[in-house]
């Protein structure tokens, strides 16, 4: 990805709060920031296991990673979410617990409210006319041999497999692990996550990746509905 700018519409939560503290040291960086993060006592070998995650930063994926169409601005990208943000009302989440989803560990709502899939829906397709088509190598990247062939016609249609009825709301906190490795850092991570407040997604954040960098927040758009 050497010379691209991608961008990606995902929920990050406000700096500052307990969520935010605890994504961003689990993960060693902070995406509001640029910044890197230390880590929870007792776990320096989170490094080894989240070099992936540490990349795009603690966040939810509502639009996945993205080049730019042709005639489409950064500018343009902007506009819509916060015309989206402005209009929008709360969605509220509930509690989040430390799971193990496929080979990830990440944060996920104990019960997932229709509220939530359906805004991720309408993201999906907001912001559809920004996304330029996939190349083959882009299509390569996400393994579509690996998947249903309902994901497959997803992948071709809106870039990404997971959208509409296979979306999943997760906060990703490891990379992928070996099997024999997934119970004890679930344990880890759910003894240092505790119990939290139930999440309400309050904001739709604008990320940038310039090159095969870090992404970073260019904006995060309080919801106003």
């Amino acid at each position: 990805m050497t010379g691209t700018t991608r961008y990606a519409l995902y929920f990050t939560p406000k700096p500052g709060s307990d969520l935010a503290r605890f994504g961003n040291a689990v993960l060693g960086t902070d995406n509001h920031a640029g910044a890197e993060v230390p880590r929870p006592e007792g776990m320096a070998d989170l490094a080894g296991v989240t070099a992936s995650p540490r990349l795009y930063g603690f966040h939810a994926t509502l639009k996945a990673p993205m080049r730019l169409r042709p005639g489409a601005t950064e500018a343009d990208l902007l506009a819509a979410a916060a015309t989206l943000a402005a209009d929008h009302p709360p969605v509220p989440v509930g509690p989040l617990r430390v799971a193990t989803l496929g080979a990830f560990t990440a944060l996920v709502p104990q019960a997932a409210p229709p509220e939530l899939g359906l805004f991720a829906a309408e993201c999906v397709a907001a912001f559809e006319p920004f996304r330029a088509a996939l190349t083959e190598a882009e299509t390569a990247r996400r393994k579509p041999e690996r998947l249903t062939p309902r994901g497959r016609a997803l992948l071709a249609a809106w870039g990404y497999p997971y959208v509409f009825e296979a979306f999943r709301f997760h906060m990703t906190l490891t990379d992928a692990l070996p099997e024999a490795d997934r119970p004890s850092w679930r344990a880890r991570l759910a003894e240092a996550y505790g119990e939290a407040e139930p999440l309400t997604l309050d904001a739709l954040s604008v990320l940038r990746q310039d090159g095969a960098g870090p992404f970073r927040v260019l904006r995060r758009l309080s919801f106003g509905g």
